[in-house]
């Protein structure tokens, strides 16, 4: 049996390693320790390639077959109705929706070996937010200190910024398919680590962030005194030890409270400073704007900003959802994805990694494009393709990544991994090593049981 053919041989490995930790203790080392020097080769300090993080999630699952991966000597059935064409990276075709995008595959890395067997949305979603594989398959998981955080909220607790912007941001939406999908928040890390959220729509005329700003009769000073004294009572009261869920409102109030006098952090979400032609550049959408509020956020400071493409996986619209192709019964293929999705990203992605290279930005600024999950090769007989998480892909630039770049492959028909199968936990170990973060650092759960940040190992070969 290969090792791919046992989904659990990497966490197999790492048990009998982890037989080994004894009598490697009494040599001084420690199990993150060991871990460490296997995925680097090294014991040396992890060199930051990257500066920020700007994650674009694409709820609902996006279909490789028909965006990144094609495969147009399958079977009808399976390379579906998109002709693929040529783009400017030697090798790598796209759909042929995707002009715009074609021309900045020189820009980027395709991993198309992503795999995991999480068939449901929210268990799914919560795997590829945090990197840690959930508990079950799940639809009705629900978010618990049981649970992993999110990168957001990792990166937050073991590579904080000083200063007056948030480490991490995460908007427009808190996305969910019937309940909230864990993973978004800083579970057992306590609330002082969760991103700041913002349910704003970025392309409002009136957007703004109405909860940074002061009553109009309520001077700092008031502010703060308020805060003294909701202190004390806090103080007395023993909030913290009485309930673990509270555990951080304390450091994540006076974290709001700070940011209440950052001309900074205003500055940044303040989008009507953008010359006219760079709003039209982004679209005129939700999902535009907040791109290009990614790139103001990452300009001024912010570790790791969360896009999210869209608040539900989708449904029957074809104007608006996540990319979940479930209910069209059309003899024309998909059309939400023809009208809305392939639209959408044909505009804002190109345009987000071009404008972050003019701005010098890129080299410091990772982006990683990605779903839950894939769709499946073959075509159903409603005219759609399901859930599929035994292969997909995920597309990364910038931060230190190679450009025109292809990791891993996916079988003839896109179904499984043919080579270098990589687990969203790797993609984890991926992220938190191009900011400089050991993704073996031990954290301690709400059971106080040590973790890691991520059990998965670097994906190594995508760096220049």
């Amino acid at each position: 049996m290969s090792p791919f053919a046992c989904p659990n041989f990497q966490h197999a490995v790492s048990r009998r390693h982890a037989l080994k930790v004894g009598g490697l203790g009494l040599l001084g080392l420690n199990f993150p320790q060991i871990l460490n020097a296997e995925a680097y080769g090294t014991n040396e300090k992890l060199k930051a390639r990257a500066k920020s993080v700007i994650f674009l999630f694409q709820w609902g699952g996006p279909s490789h077959i028909d965006m990144f991966d094609m495969k147009p000597d399958a079977p009808e059935g399976i390379r579906g109705p998109h002709k693929p064409i040529a783009s400017k990276a030697d090798g790598i075709q796209v759909s042929e929706h995707l002009p715009k995008t074609a021309k900045i595959m020189d820009k980027v890395t395709l991993i198309r070996s992503m795999h995991h067997t999480m068939k449901n949305h929210n268990s799914a979603g919560y795997y590829a937010l945090t990197g840690h594989a959930p508990p079950s398959d799940d639809q009705r998981l629900r978010d618990s200190l049981d649970l992993f955080p999110g990168y957001a909220s990792i990166v937050n607790k073991l590579a904080p910024l000083k200063g007056d912007m948030p480490t991490s941001v995460s908007y427009p939406y808190v996305i969910s398919d019937g309940s909230v999908t864990p993973g978004q928040q800083a579970s057992f890390l306590g609330k002082d680590n969760d991103p700041l959220t913002v349910l704003e729509d970025p392309n409002s005329p009136s957007f703004s962030l109405p909860e940074l700003s002061l009553p109009v009769d309520i001077p700092f000073e008031r502010m703060q005194a308020r805060r003294e004294l909701q202190q004390l009572i806090d103080q007395q009261a023993k909030l913290m030890d009485i309930s673990p869920q509270a555990r951080g409102f304390d450091g994540y109030y006076d974290r709001a409270i700070g940011m209440l006098q950052s001309p900074k952090l205003r500055n940044a979400f303040n989008l009507s400073a953008e010359p006219e032609k760079v709003r039209e550049a982004y679209g005129r959408s939700t999902y535009g704007q907040s791109c290009l509020l990614a790139r103001r956020l990452v300009e001024a400071g912010t570790k790791f900003v969360t896009v999210y493409f869209a608040p539900s996986i989708g449904g029957q619209s074809t104007t608006e959802g996540g990319w979940d192709t479930h209910g069209f019964n059309n003899t024309r293929m998909f059309p939400i994805i023809e009208k809305f999705h392939l639209p959408i990203t044909e505009q804002t992605l190109p345009t987000l990694l071009i404008d972050l290279e003019e701005r010098g930005l890129l080299d410091s600024t990772l982006v990683v494009w990605m779903g839950e999950f894939g769709r499946t090769p073959n075509i159903n007989k409603n005219v759609s393709r399901d859930h599929w998480p035994m292969c997909y892909t995920t597309l990364l630039a910038g931060g230190g990544v190679k450009r025109g770049f292809v990791y891993g492959a996916s079988d003839k028909t896109g179904s499984y991994p043919a080579e270098n199968p990589v687990r969203p936990d790797d993609l984890a170990a991926t992220i938190y090593a191009a900011l400089g973060i050991d993704p073996h650092t031990e954290l301690r759960s709400a059971a106080g049981r040590p973790v890691l940040a991520a059990d998965g190992k670097p994906v190594m070969g995508i760096f220049a």
